[in-house]
């Protein structure tokens, strides 16, 4: 059916220039939403919304075969500094397009909406749900983890992020832990008071030389970061309290809570987790999809980048056209040859796909 891809293709487009010209910051997607929705319901399409969220479920839905989550995201960043286009201009120069969120991960998501719309009327041995959801860069509550429990038993999602089309089977996972250090403050000139700052650098240089066992042989080993610390209210006091902040980046032979008990055991500060449900992911090799994405040419690779994948407590791939290094940067910018063969790819991929 090439006349169908290509007209899906060149629809698919035509949505993310208007999707880029939309600003979508987290937890201000209402317009984007708006144009997904009125997208899907174009094509006959019964749409599901919940907030900035927007879902559409197979038109011949068998509660009896598995089902397979499409999922990307419609949120950005915030254009930093040094873009020279127009961050909403949707500038289209030949095969490229230049805007905020067209690589990072507008592409991915009018990609997968086609892909969507091309088995809808189509017989497959899987349901299909293509959710286009909010809220993903910074992780939100009201994104894919608050619709997660209205789509039932998910046996495969596909991860629209931009991969260069190639799978990430496995991505890293986050804990930002808030570490606090107690002591007793003093004056500087006495030998008096309990020096929290000291307490905080033992745990601190612990944490350095520190590694634990098990190490991926995808994503590496467990990575802790120290990012911030703060102490002291004057030069002649004896701090009482001490903060800091730590980066734990979890690979998929732990679970981030796991992560969180065995630190406690260890350290002298108290540390709190701003959350523990960002854990990490890994996918089989032997998958049915990842062996036949292996068989069409794709790499498979461990991924450090965080994406919705950590919130879904199913089997999971990340794929989507696009380059990753080209996210959150200026001028960012996505091939229109890209999202065409993005959208080829991801009907390869699903035809005849048995789960």
């Amino acid at each position: 059916m090439p006349d169908l891809i290509n007209q899906l293709s060149n629809e698919a487009v035509d949505l993310l220039i208007r999707l880029i010209k939309t600003p979508s910051f987290s937890r201000e997607e209402a317009g984007t939403a708006t144009l997904i929705e009125e997208f899907l319901t174009a094509h006959s399409v019964t749409v599901k919304r919940r907030q900035n969220n927007v879902w559409a479920v197979s038109r011949h839905f068998d509660a009896r075969k598995p089902t397979v989550l499409l999922n990307s995201h419609h949120d950005t960043v915030k254009a930093g500094a040094g873009w020279k286009y127009n961050p909403f201009g949707a500038v289209l120069e030949g095969d490229k397009l230049t805007g905020l969120g067209s690589n990072d991960a507008g592409a991915s998501a009018v990609s997968l909406l086609a892909t969507f719309l091309y088995f809808q009327d189509k017989q497959a041995a899987f349901n299909l749900i293509c959710a286009i959801t909010a809220e993903e860069e910074i992780s939100g509550a009201n994104g894919i983890r608050s619709v997660l429990p209205e789509f039932g038993k998910i046996d495969l999602g596909i991860v629209g992020e931009p991969t260069g089309m190639n799978l990430a089977i496995a991505e890293k996972g986050l804990i930002v832990l808030d570490a606090t250090a107690h002591g007793k403050s003093g004056h500087a000139a006495r030998d008096e008071g309990e020096n929290a700052l000291y307490k905080a650098l033992d745990d601190i240089q612990w944490l350095r030389g520190f590694q634990f066992p098990r190490v991926s042989p995808l994503l590496g080993p467990v990575k802790i970061t120290v990012t911030q610390i703060s102490a002291g209210t004057q030069h002649n006091v004896v701090p009482d309290r001490c903060q800091f902040v730590i980066d734990v980046r979890t690979n998929e032979l732990y679970q981030n809570q796991e992560i969180v008990d065995f630190l406690r055991g260890k350290l002298q500060s108290e540390i709190l987790p701003r959350s523990t449900h960002l854990n990490s992911s890994r996918i089989s090799d032997n998958h049915p999809l990842i062996k036949k994405g292996m068989v069409m040419g794709k790499t498979t690779y461990g991924s450090p980048t965080l994406s919705d994948q950590s919130m879904m407590p199913f089997e999971t791939v990340k794929i989507g056209p696009g380059e990753s290094a080209r996210s959150h940067t200026p001028d960012e910018f996505i091939l229109v040859s890209e999202i065409q063969a993005g959208i080829r790819d991801y009907i390869e991929l699903l035809s005849g796909l048995q789960l």
